[in-house]
């Protein structure tokens, strides 16, 4: 018998680790369709671009922005694809993981090397209120929020602004941070040889391309793509984990099965947003065993849809989770500014002692 898996009931430890014993079945990846994957993703963004490209070319740039919509579809797909790759799920041999990886991180604009070891640490921190900041969004509690000055209060209410978050946030991260691998120095050699080998290639694909088609026809054609990408990317991070009912723990309560279950979502998209982002919604399953190909995940919640009810969130749904910034650890659950500025306002006037959260003008 499975283990239990109601809405409303954490999974005892001992069926937990069941579950990483059943999954583990699933996590063996195919190489001809992983292969056949790479093709119909990679295949596809070349033509797009090139369509876009032509469609500049003779005139038409509303017919470029137009297709660069679909473009950022399949390169949003081929990240999916070196994510998979970062968890040696795509390829059975480390080394086909990491060069096929490498390679996209060129394309993405992302360092292979020094963005699998930031997200290895999310997937071993995710949901501990201790060990937050490598590989994740800033999430404050409500009280660390109450504790900030003014102006740190105005900081973190700006980088949670959805202007911040979903727009120059995306392209600060993909076109600037990564870069340079800051916050990797401790780890040696390794993060540096990564981003400067991923900046020369990105350089040399570049300048080839400036040098045929001209700078402003490669940048108004491959910007476009890049920055509906790089926003649809951490739109979907943000909602694997920024959602109401997520779960997080001081240490001493946290456990990694737990929190890879609870506090990640399973992001119910339309079949067609599914494929574009290789099932990274079922991100509750992923978390709780990345070795699986996302190609299996569907899979998985078809052997067991009791999976289906745990973090579940709809894309309407999902967009209410945009204001949710601050982490009530005695409701255990995210909250807006809006609902503790209210709450705060209702203790005031009753006459309560607790001090209410100071508040920053919107």
């Amino acid at each position: 018998m499975l283990p239990n898996t109601t809405h409303d009931t954490e999974i005892p430890a001992a069926d937990m680790r069941l579950w990483t014993r059943i999954l583990a079945n699933y996590g063996t990846p195919n190489h001809s369709r992983s292969i056949a994957e790479l093709a119909i993703t990679a295949l596809p963004l070349v033509v797009l671009w090139g369509a876009a490209w032509f469609a500049y070319s003779i005139g038409h740039g509303w017919a470029s922005l137009l297709i660069a919509i679909p473009a950022s579809g399949f390169l949003l797909r081929l990240f999916m694809i070196q994510h998979d790759c970062g968890h040696g799920a795509f390829f059975r041999q480390r080394q086909a993981n990491d060069w096929v990886g490498r390679v996209i991180g060129v394309l993405t604009l992302t360092p292979y090397d020094c963005w699998r070891r930031q997200h290895a640490m999310h997937h071993a921190t995710t949901g501990n209120l201790d060990r937050r900041g490598v590989g994740d969004l800033d999430t404050l509690t409500v009280r660390e929020y109450s504790e900030l000055t003014w102006w740190g209060r105005v900081k973190y209410r700006l980088y949670r602004h959805p202007l911040v978050m979903f727009g120059l946030g995306p392209a600060y991260l993909f076109l600037l941070q990564q870069r340079l691998p800051v916050g990797l120095m401790r780890d040696g050699l390794r993060p540096w040889v990564s981003a400067m080998a991923t900046n020369a290639a990105i350089a040399v694909i570049v300048v080839t391309l400036a040098w045929f088609i001209g700078i402003k026809a490669f940048l108004l054609v491959h910007l476009p793509i890049m920055l509906l990408a790089a926003t649809a990317g951490v739109w979907l991070f943000y909602i694997q984990h920024q959602f109401e009912a997520t779960t997080w723990d001081r240490s001493e309560r946290w456990t990694l099965h737990q929190a890879a279950l609870y506090g990640s979502s399973y992001y119910d998209l339309p079949a067609p947003l599914r494929w574009f982002t290789a099932n990274i919604g079922m991100h509750h399953v992923h978390h709780l065993c990345s070795r699986i190909p996302y190609y299996r995940l569907p899979r998985v919640l078809r052997d067991h849809p009791e999976l289906s009810t745990i973090g579940r969130v709809t894309l309407w749904q999902s967009f209410r989770c945009v204001p949710l910034a601050l982490w009530d650890e005695a409701q255990r659950r995210l909250v807006s500014f809006r609902e503790v500025r209210a709450r705060n306002q209702i203790a005031a006037a009753a006459g309560l002692a607790a001090p209410p959260v100071p508040e920053v003008s919107q």
